[in-house]
């Protein structure tokens, strides 16, 4: 459960509540009634991703069901995209993003990573999922993202990610890999050994990273 007893503001609370409720029509109406008009970024950035924020926590204390986790992220997905559709220029400047599942073909912790990361307010390309390496190469060699994050489920898939991996560096040196999956939390430096430069071990650390990548890049 929230606790009740940290540092959040009513608006904080009431959407809190509302995401775990499933709750969609007041979800909506408390962005509405919270958020300058005009300012969808800085409603984002104080409202929607701290709420995202805190529903990771209590995922991780075992708070809340990964179910809750996902469908938070859905109903932010889709209440972000109302406010800052995928044209809208406030959403220029953005770096490129793009995510794939490495082989495996388990695309929940994919799905919930998109969300999150969408309802940050960022555009992603979705390479899908059961995604090789020479495709995965070619793919992002043809696009060029500034950021790759790849998803895997098996400890072996997650090793011969290193040689994809190895391929996108010697082409696009300045390209940021993130990874993410259950071998990479049952192993807290495995991120390091397959050459990535960071390790998302949930959705909304994901976004703590790609928020801070994008700054290091100036956008």
């Amino acid at each position: 459960m929230i606790d009740s007893a940290a540092p959040h503001s009513a608006s904080l609370t009431a959407m809190l509540e509302a995401l775990l409720a499933v709750d969609r029509v007041r979800a909506g109406r408390i962005v509405k009634d919270s958020c300058i008009p005009g300012s969808p970024v800085t409603c984002v950035e104080t409202l929607i991703v701290p709420a995202l924020e805190e529903i990771g926590r209590c995922w991780e204390d075992g708070t809340v069901a990964l179910s809750q986790v996902y469908m938070s992220g859905r109903i932010c997905e889709e209440i972000v995209d109302v406010m800052l559709p995928a044209g809208d220029p406030q959403r220029k400047g953005q770096p490129k993003l793009a995510i794939a599942v490495f082989e495996d073909h388990h695309t929940l912790g994919k799905r919930i990573v998109f969300s999150v990361l969408r309802a940050g307010g960022y555009e992603i390309t979705d390479y899908g999922h059961g995604v090789m390496a020479d495709d995965l190469v070619h793919m992002v060699l043809r696009d060029d993202p500034q950021i790759l994050l790849i998803s895997t489920l098996m400890l072996p898939s997650a090793l011969r990610a290193k040689e994809a991996i190895a391929r996108i560096r010697n082409e696009l040196p300045k390209t940021k890999v993130i990874v993410g999956g259950a071998p990479f939390n049952f192993d807290p430096s495995l991120w390091q050994e397959v050459g990535a430069d960071a390790m998302g071990r949930t959705a909304t650390e994901t976004l703590e990273i790609v928020n801070l990548f994008a700054r290091e890049m100036g956008q």
